[in-house]
């Protein structure tokens, strides 16, 4: 079951509870204009724009015996300047790793016992179940726990042998409104939304993150819209929000220039949510 693995952070305290390995999986299926990893979106084309362009000679174009391209990535010799990402054409990297699911868990548990457990994020994770499931299953052998990190584009309805080895999922919620939705990210929301409401009556939905973006769309009405809709299932499963300013690192050039929500209007979005009664609100 091997997947391209962009990059595996072996100790994330920022993506689920505690302390946990996160594996970034490559390739996504949405195009959201203030994407803060696009590097992570689509996959390596080995037209060599990166090779010429590497200040370390960290990266090699070869031609294999059978007369494909590759292109080589020479670790060792990497200093992690980003070049190859900022130069790429095609929103991909050339530092990614063909894995399956045990060269995955042999990463993991190098950091075992102090994480508790794993997230699966992107790109979109979403797009590759059967690794997830496969992963996820040496995880629970492991007793640690399991997350996925997911743009909420694919139905996890229709995925029940994965969610029978998930515990939880933080889930993007771009904007509720459909056309907002579209124009951020050119695809449509309905499945976003019917995946919002069926994690949460199943228990599964841990967290929902929104991005800010004042200059994309009206922030301030999606988030009571996302309120109003997640309201009756908080009081059972206590659904955390996090609400994320926009910020101009790691964005493509033609993005940078987008605003930047100041504190006030953050605090303002927050306040909306303690109002329909959640508790668990972060602001970052």
């Amino acid at each position: 079951m091997e997947v391209v693995v962009n990059k595996i952070i072996p100790f994330s305290s920022v993506d689920g509870p505690g302390n946990r390995t996160a594996i970034f999986l490559q390739g996504c299926n949405i195009n959201c204009k203030y994407c803060h990893n696009p590097e992570t979106r689509g996959m390596c084309q080995k037209c060599g724009v990166c090779v010429d362009k590497c200040p370390q000679n960290a990266l090699e174009k070869r031609i294999t015996a059978t007369g494909e391209i590759e292109i080589v990535f020479k670790k060792e010799l990497c200093v992690g300047c980003d070049t190859c990402i900022h130069v790429c054409p095609h929103d991909s990297s050339p530092r990614t790793s063909v894995m399956d699911e045990k060269m995955v868990f042999d990463e993991v548990k190098k950091q075992m016992p102090f994480i508790r457990g794993i997230t699966v994020s992107g790109g979109e994770c979403m797009l590759q179940p059967d690794f997830m499931t496969e992963l996820f299953k040496l995880a629970k052998e492991a007793n640690l726990s399991t997350m996925i990190d997911s743009n909420g584009t694919i139905d996890f309805s229709e995925k029940p042998e994965l969610l029978a080895v998930t515990d939880s999922v933080m889930l993007d919620i771009k904007a509720f409104d459909c056309n907002d939705h579209h124009r951020i990210t050119g695809a449509n929301n309905d499945i976003v939304i019917k995946n919002a409401v069926f994690l949460a009556e199943t228990g599964k939905l841990f967290e929902v993150r929104i991005v800010v973006v004042p200059d994309l769309y009206d922030a301030e009405q999606s988030v009571n819209d996302i309120a109003n809709l997640l309201a009756p299932y908080n009081a059972q499963n206590n659904i955390r929000i996090k609400l994320i300013s926009y910020r101009p690192m790691g964005v493509r050039e033609e993005y940078k220039n987008l605003k930047v929500p100041d504190a006030k209007y953050m605090q303002k979005l927050s306040q909306i949510l303690y109002n329909q009664g959640f508790s668990d609100v972060l602001v970052v």
